[in-house]
């Protein structure tokens, strides 16, 4: 008997004819009969459906409404959230006492509360962290919703088609929105680096909602395998892989989300887990850098693979975190670590697979370029 949890669609992936595999506590489809690589390029070129019921919402609240809990976040992310707007979301992570990151997050300014998102596998620590570190705040865990991502570049129009008043938002805008299926919670927003929304959508409405989704010509159920080749090349981590606990925002290259009022001469600087050495690192740059790999010919580095300066000899420099082949480049690429004198883009280095290096070059981020819409 399976011990993994199952997400409100499990009977519908299956329906689909999905391949389905463990993945972060629950039993998700990696593919369906199209396959990954048709998966991906459909989403790239119309629009793609995700599951992302497994992942955490979560509604915080105190007496002093949005600025009180904001203020109380602060003290646990790196980001502004007191200067977030009113139905804005914002990317944010939880650093741990030596910048290290905890997870990667999503956090929302919907009113008189704060909406987060966080990562399937880091949800039981994430409650628990925010339980101890947000003294007055209310942590309610939402379980009678699901959560869908649709994206690509028909997903504006497949959407405003069934909830009218999506087409109006921009990247990152947060709504509330009734529907023939229930209240919607509907961020413009993604992992793919394609324009979409993510929709939170009461439990009992989620298959109806699915299934009309999927019956429009453009729509196609996407598994985990495309969702991977598609955030890796819009340039984005992945959690556990490409960021984890031993990682500062700096070294992972997320510099761009810790706005200036949380850096040093900022008038909210610091004052988060691990601030003297995500500061530091600000300031002076970080012995280390996340950078974009290509390797030459066909076959992918995956993660794990030790990297080299030279084709013989010396101590690896740095190592891959993933990687794969990318349907939309048509090429392999992978992302990793390399100490900062060997992060310039052009940089040739080498990477070791089964005994035997291989050149791969630093590549700019992201592969792809993102259609999020400003």
């Amino acid at each position: 008997m399976s011990d993994l949890q199952i997400t409100p669609l499990n009977a519908l992936h299956r329906e689909l004819g999905a391949k389905m595999v463990p993945f972060a506590g629950y039993d998700m489809p990696v593919q369906y009969p199209m396959g990954v690589m048709k998966e991906h390029l459909h989403c790239r070129a119309k629009a793609g459906l995700f599951d992302v019921s497994h992942m955490g919402q979560v509604i915080l609240r105190a007496p002093g409404g949005y600025a009180a809990v904001a203020e109380a976040m602060e003290a646990l992310v790196p980001v502004d959230l007191l200067g977030l707007g009113l139905m804005r979301q914002r990317y944010g992570m939880f650093t741990n006492d030596t910048g290290g990151l905890l997870d990667d997050l999503m956090l929302a300014n919907r009113g008189d509360h704060m909406f987060v998102v966080v990562n399937a596998a880091c949800k039981g620590a994430d409650l628990a962290h925010m339980r101890a570190g947000l003294p007055g705040v209310t942590v309610e865990e939402i379980t009678d919703r699901a959560l869908l991502a649709l994206q690509g570049p028909a997903a504006e129009a497949v959407l405003e088609a069934m909830v009218p008043g999506v087409a109006a938002m921009r990247f990152m805008d947060v709504g509330i929105f009734e529907s023939g299926f229930g209240d919607l919670w509907i961020s413009r927003s993604g992992y793919t680096g394609e324009d979409g929304f993510e929709i939170s959508v009461p439990e009992a409405e989620v298959e109806p909602l699915a299934r009309a989704l999927l019956a429009h010509e453009d729509v196609e159920p996407i598994g985990l395998g495309a969702r991977d080749s598609l955030r890796l090349e819009a340039g984005l981590c992945l959690y556990g892989h490409d960021i984890d606990t031993g990682t500062t925002p700096v070294e992972a290259s997320l510099s761009w989300a810790i706005q200036k009022v949380r850096r040093a001469g900022g008038t909210r600087a610091g004052g988060f887990p691990g601030a003297e050495r995500v500061l530091k690192e600000l300031h002076e740059g970080s012995p280390r850098a996340r950078v974009g790999l290509r390797p030459e010919g066909r076959a992918p580095m995956r993660e794990g693979t030790p990297l080299f300066a030279d084709a013989t000899g010396g101590e690896a420099v740095g190592h891959v975190t993933s990687g794969a082949f990318g349907p939309t480049i048509e090429a392999p690429m992978s992302m990793g670590y390399v100490s900062q004198g060997l992060a310039s883009e052009g940089t040739e280095l080498y990477g070791e697979v089964r005994g035997k290096r291989l050149p791969v070059r630093v590549a700019k981020l992201p592969f792809t370029p993102a259609t999020f819409k400003r």
